[in-house]
């Protein structure tokens, strides 16, 4: 009897006496359920029998009673599926799911979504859009299973996410009217397909059936536009919505941050608090985000004290925001007192205050944070890594290097290729070019960033030859070179005097690759020319820029000019860049250099008088020099 009502979507299931619980209203024994032969199991690849084990963590399992009414049963098994498809136990749910047929239940409605829902979120899409079919009736609760489903199963799958549009199709041929679920479901749909056309005609849609001024819905259509930078048409959209709640007003200040638009998101916030609305830690955050277009900390104080005075100081998320704030607006000072008042830290709030002490040269305040954060039983996540990495390799500490290389192959760190990349580069300012090259040789996929990062670490030890031998090798594996691989390679070709590859690489950049060059390109190109002697070329090269030459650039030509003796052409550069920056002693010196070395002292006399005149007191150098005792100060 079983074999003839069993739904098609579960494997034939031998149990060992029929039930007739549906047609008798005998007591069914969940027992006997589960005392099925192992050799039947329809499941028994993953389970020999139902096992409430991880059920009854979270649900009451019966084990020796019976369902006596099917109330009873309808209650367990609906108790049972909700807790499935929140943990994600596939197992059991396709467990329950025989079990539901079993009793006869299958023809419930709300017992189907659930199942249904089961297999969503334990993305089972095959078994979902299997039941899906068999029920006979289908409410919108169902269709917004199902295309809700298919944004959190499949959003690396382009064919499956259009398959929601294909099932509101459906629903809409099936006259099932859609709701604010449905509508949310489908603009999250857009934003994973990355398509602002199908949005847009999805917004018509939903204006045309009165959702336009749904909380809900105007919430999912401001984050489509916002992740698509149309800040207007969110803002359109934000604006048709009368009554906002938080979450509204979170998106809204979301999409003027994430836009580097930071006037206008503290422009929603202030209208936020005058309609009463108090924002929570998303809020906060954002703004906090957005400090770093304003280039003050001056905003960011203030949400501070409101932070303060509505006691979200205390959240992680909040506080650790506060911190990349301060860092990042080169107020260090601020970020670590913003750090140590936390309460409570996590890998998050450690990675930012050591990202920001590397970021303004305290890289060995940011090893000794390390060791801080293991000593708190806290782990480096990948990002913690990267930066620990560039500081050692900044600082050209070869020893802590190695230390946290040994942690990262033994944790399985290396792998990741963000990771490789900094253990190049800082392996190469370390001076161990063997090393940094073993570092990319274990690259399985190497990326742009890794072939541009050895690159550079054969331009910064001089091996040109070797750089170049690089480049044309990245080029072969169909690798497109942007205009930073350009400048390593540049800058190679220009320190190992290779005049020819130097000329044909600039005109590659422009004319196979369209990345036209910037002042840094030049430089290198000018410096090239300046080295090999030719002042003309170079002085051509310097006055036919498409762009104003930059202080590095005038610079380089006037070193070419030095080593070469023309005073004149010198003289031209000099001028252009003491107007550029008069302020600074270098320029003087270096001219200063020039007119002494072809013995023009009264113009050394001159300049240097200038120098006095237009620049403050010149700190003189030093270097340190690790020795027994400490650093050696010279």
């Amino acid at each position: 009897m079983f074999s003839k009502c069993r739904s098609s979507s579960i494997p034939a299931v031998h149990f060992k006496r029929p039930l007739p619980f549906p047609l008798t209203h005998r007591p069914v024994s969940f027992q006997t359920i589960t005392n099925a032969p192992n050799h039947a199991d329809p499941f028994h690849q993953t389970s020999s029998s139902f096992s409430p084990s991880r059920l009854g963590a979270f649900t009451q399992v019966p084990q020796s009673t019976h369902f006596n009414d099917p109330h009873s049963a309808h209650s367990f098994c609906s108790n049972a599926l909700k807790v499935s498809a929140k943990m994600g136990f596939l197992r059991e749910g396709r467990q329950l799911h025989g079990h539901v047929v079993k009793l006869g239940l299958y023809n419930v409605q709300s017992l189907q979504i659930q199942i249904l829902n089961v297999y969503v979120k334990c993305k089972d899409f095959n078994n979902a859009q299997r039941l899906f079919g068999e029920m006979r009736k289908r409410n919108v609760v169902a269709w917004n299973t199902l295309i809700s489903g298919l944004v959190n199963c499949w959003g690396n799958y382009e064919s499956k996410l259009y398959l929601g549009f294909s099932y509101f199709r459906r629903m809409l041929l099936e006259a099932v009217g859609p709701d604010d679920i449905t509508f949310n479901g489908l603009f999250r749909v857009c934003v994973d397909l990355n398509d602002v056309e199908i949005g847009r005609q999805l917004h018509c849609f939903v204006v045309k059936l009165g959702f336009g001024s749904n909380c809900f819905v105007g919430s999912a259509l401001v984050d489509l536009y916002a992740k698509h930078g149309l800040i207007e048409d969110a803002r359109c959209a934000f604006d048709f919505v009368l009554y906002r709640d938080l979450v509204l007003w979170n998106v809204m200040v979301y999409c003027y941050a994430s836009n580097s638009l930071a006037k206008e998101a503290f422009g929603v916030f202030n209208l936020m608090r005058l309609e009463g609305v108090k924002g929570d830690e998303f809020t906060f955050s954002s703004l906090l985000s957005s400090c770093r277009t304003l280039g003050s900390c001056k905003p960011g104080k203030q949400i501070h004290g409101i932070i303060i005075r509505e006691a979200f100081d205390s959240d992680v998320l909040v506080s650790s925001a506060l911190v990349d704030m301060y860092a990042k607006n080169d107020d260090i000072g601020d970020a670590w007192k913003a750090f140590d008042a936390m309460s409570i830290r996590n890998v998050v709030s450690w990675t930012t205050i050591i990202v920001g002490y590397g970021l303004h040269g305290k890289e060995k305040e940011a090893i000794g944070l390390l060791r801080e954060m293991f000593r708190e039983h806290l782990y480096p996540d990948e990002l913690t890594l990267a930066s620990i990495v560039s500081s050692c390799g900044n600082v050209s500490s070869a020893s802590e290097l190695m230390q946290v290389h040994a942690y990262m192959v033994k944790f399985g760190f290396h792998f990741f290729s963000s990771i490789a990349n900094s253990l190049i580069t800082a392996y190469s300012k370390c001076g161990s070019i063997s090393s940094a090259s073993k570092c990319f040789n274990l690259v399985v996929e190497p990326d742009l960033v890794t072939w541009t990062s050895l690159i550079c670490a054969y331009a910064f030890h001089g091996l040109a030859e070797e750089a170049t031998e690089v480049f044309e090798k990245m080029l072969a594996y169909d690798i497109m070179p942007d205009q930073i691989a350009f400048l390593a390679v540049l800058s190679a070709c220009s320190h190992g005097g290779l005049i020819q590859k130097g000329l044909h690489y600039f005109k590659l950049m422009s004319n196979d690759y369209q990345n036209f060059p910037d002042s840094e390109h030049y430089t290198c190109l000018i410096d090239l020319l300046g080295r090999a002697g030719l002042l003309d070329e170079a002085f051509m090269a310097l006055t036919s820029m498409p762009i104003e030459p930059d202080p590095s650039t005038l610079g380089a030509f006037m070193g070419a000019c030095k080593v070469h003796g023309n005073i004149e052409l010198a003289k031209w550069a000099a001028q252009k860049l003491f107007a550029l920056e008069p302020n600074k002693p270098v320029n003087y010196t270096l001219m200063s250099n020039i007119y002494s070395s072809q013995g023009h002292w009264g113009d050394v006399s001159r300049v240097r008088k200038m120098m006095r005149h237009s620049c403050d007191y010149k700190a003189p150098g030093c270097t340190e020099i690790p020795s027994v005792g400490g650093l050696l100060v010279m």
